[in-house]
């Protein structure tokens, strides 16, 4: 469900959104991967990484050698069959589009929600905002730290789509 409340803030266009998609995990779940929070293409199909831009199903396709993941369906399935689970750092915040640098107002995800009802060994947080937004907001609540991988953003272009496969690939090793 979406709140919208719109601020006018140097000219940019604020809405005050609260994260629509519930996490995706079962007491099996041994890794959490953590996004910062939904884009606007991934609030409107109502499913993680919902820009057929971002790189991250196509990475968990290569990483798990499995044949492309269409729909939400399959990818909820693949996670469970895979033991990841998959949310984001913010439950609700101001944002301008999709656009990382213009969040404030953070209010976090309750990640125990997760961590009390899995087997969750390591935490994976995709991308530099979200690692941001876990140590400042959630590291010292859980006493748990974090891995940080590059972010599967388009917007990230330092990195290759195998560079990413590179060092995301260590996933599997859990």
């Amino acid at each position: 469900m979406f709140l919208f409340f719109e601020n006018m803030k140097h000219g940019n266009s604020l809405i005050s959104v609260v994260h629509p998609i519930d996490p995706v995990f079962d007491e099996d779940s041994k890794i959490l991967i953590l996004g910062s929070f939904p884009s606007v293409k991934s609030r409107e199909v109502n499913f993680f990484y919902g820009h057929k831009q971002n790189r991250f199903w196509k990475l968990m396709e290569k990483i798990y050698d499995v044949e492309p993941l269409e729909s939400i369906e399959e990818k909820k399935n693949f996670l469970h069959e895979k033991h990841i689970a998959l949310w984001d750092v913010i439950h609700s915040c101001k944002i301008e589009g999709s656009s990382d640098a213009s969040i404030s107002d953070v209010v976090p995800n309750d990640l125990n929600v997760i961590l009390n009802c899995s087997k969750a060994e390591r935490i994976y947080v995709n991308g530099k905002t979200a690692e941001k937004m876990y140590v400042r907001y959630i590291k010292d609540q859980i006493g748990r730290d974090c891995i940080v991988l590059p972010s599967t953003s388009p917007a990230n272009a330092a990195y290759s789509f195998e560079k990413l496969y590179e060092v995301w690939k260590q996933i599997k090793e859990v």
